[in-house]
């Protein structure tokens, strides 16, 4: 062997022998939302640039919710990376339980993530999580029973619209319920479609001296209309149903609205996956008339890494391959542009074929009309939309949706609840030092 060709072998097995030395295998934790199930079938592609496998922990989101927060506050190192959220992330990062996202590739882009995405999971500018998809909420609906039932969607409809399209569309005799909406127990799940429901109302969890405000008429208006909705037009079991349930019931033809995360629009428009498929159309989340509140969220499901990792920069890497314009690319050449990600950067809303996509423009709408600097019509002293930016959020809003769901399958009433929603968060709120 001439020694040229002697030393290109060398330096070959060496580089060869430095990746599969430095190769990691990383246990990711994620939610068993659609867009995650399918990063997981282009893991070889990652492992392939980069050696390093992945495991995955796939979970329902109330019990994703339940063990990455116990990991990360007992320190438990099952994870070298997190599926988590805008409630956790600034939280987590200015307790130092997350590794800083400061130092990812100028190839990643940072600046292209979309500004609410990039505010939502920073804390003190400094970015802690990389949102694999960013979301609000709207109006998804059956195009062909609108019709049929003589109405038009408006762009941008009230509550009292919903309510007289559920019922014209409501078909019991062939298994059709006028409206399906979460009514499952946990914060992120009914907890958080009833609060935005409750801020289209005119609503708020807390006053500006951190008082709840379950007491208070706009809170009963919100959940009798939200209860009478659901028992006359609804699904039976609805105080069950979360996003998952729904998202089936919707692409079986079961529902001739749905009101949930934009997210779902690739879903419902998938004719491999939906009944309905080239029927749907799409609206903003709607208010309640007279209330200049709209009922849509702002949310991103991102990954972070915990800060006991071992495996910080192979979790990194992982991040940057999940979260790039070369993932969303990747997507779109195997599965068309409809089944992209949405709602993370602002290059995908400027890609041609991406504004082609029926519900593109819809999702971005939503997104951009959501502030959680501004949740509520009257003031409050937090940040938040779906949510309240603080650590005891959870723990208090799981209860108290606990009870809500607890109405919405008849074993107490209205008023029960929101006494007992009232003394809940007032008792936390003391123990807690904000009273």
């Amino acid at each position: 062997m001439h020694l040229k060709n002697a030393l290109c072998a060398g330096t070959a097995l060496a580089l060869v022998s430095a990746t599969a030395a430095y190769a990691e295998n990383l246990v990711i934790a994620t939610v068993n939302n659609g867009d995650m199930i399918r990063m997981q079938g282009y893991t070889d592609d990652f492992t392939a640039k980069t050696g390093h496998t992945v495991e995955w922990v796939t979970l329902e989101e109330n019990v994703l919710r339940q063990r990455v927060t116990t990991d990360i506050t007992t320190k438990g190192g099952a994870f070298d990376i997190m599926t988590i959220g805008m409630y956790e992330t600034p939280i987590w990062g200015a307790n130092g339980w997350l590794v800083p996202l400061d130092d990812l590739s100028a190839e990643y882009d940072v600046d292209d993530i979309l500004p609410a995405m990039r505010s939502g999971l920073s804390h003190d500018g400094t970015l802690y999580a990389a949102p694999f998809y960013g979301e609000s909420s709207m109006v998804m609906y059956r195009t062909d029973l609108m019709e049929a039932a003589g109405l038009e969607m408006p762009d941008a409809p009230t509550w009292q619209f919903i309510r007289e399209a559920a019922a014209a569309m409501d078909d019991p005799a062939n298994d059709i319920n006028g409206i399906c909406l979460r009514g499952k127990a946990g914060w992120g799940e009914g907890g958080a479609f009833i609060t935005v429901t409750a801020n289209s109302f005119g609503a708020r969890w807390f006053d500006e001296d951190w008082n709840a405000q379950f007491d208070q008429p706009e809170w009963k208006e919100a959940l009798e209309f939200y209860v009478s909705l659901m028992n006359d037009y609804g699904p039976e079991g609805y105080a069950t149903n979360g996003f998952n349930e729904n998202l089936s019931l919707f692409q079986q033809g079961k529902c001739g609205m749905w009101i949930d995360a934009t997210v779902a629009a690739s879903f419902v428009t998938n004719p491999n996956d939906s009944t309905v498929a080239d029927s749907v159309g799409f609206a903003l989340a709607p208010n309640a008339e007279g209330v200049d509140k709209r009922s849509n969220w702002l949310w991103a499901w991102a990954l972070a890494v915990p800060a006991g990792t071992q495996k910080a920069d192979a979790a990194k890497e992982f991040i940057e391959w999940a979260t790039s314009k070369e993932y969303i690319e990747l997507v779109a050449e195997n599965e068309g542009w409809a089944n992209v990600p949405p709602g993370a950067r602002t290059s995908l809303y400027e890609t041609p074929e991406y504004q082609e996509v029926a519900f593109a423009q819809k999702t971005l709408d939503s997104i951009n009309a959501a502030n959680p600097q501004d949740p509520t019509v009257k003031p409050v002293p937090y940040v938040g939309i779906q949510f309240v930016a603080i650590p005891e959020f959870a723990g208090i809003a799981t209860e108290v949706s606990q009870e809500f769901s607890a109405v919405y399958a008849g074993q107490q009433s209205i008023d029960e609840a929101l006494e007992k929603a009232q003394a809940i968060t007032n008792d936390a709120m003391e123990a807690a030092g904000y009273r």
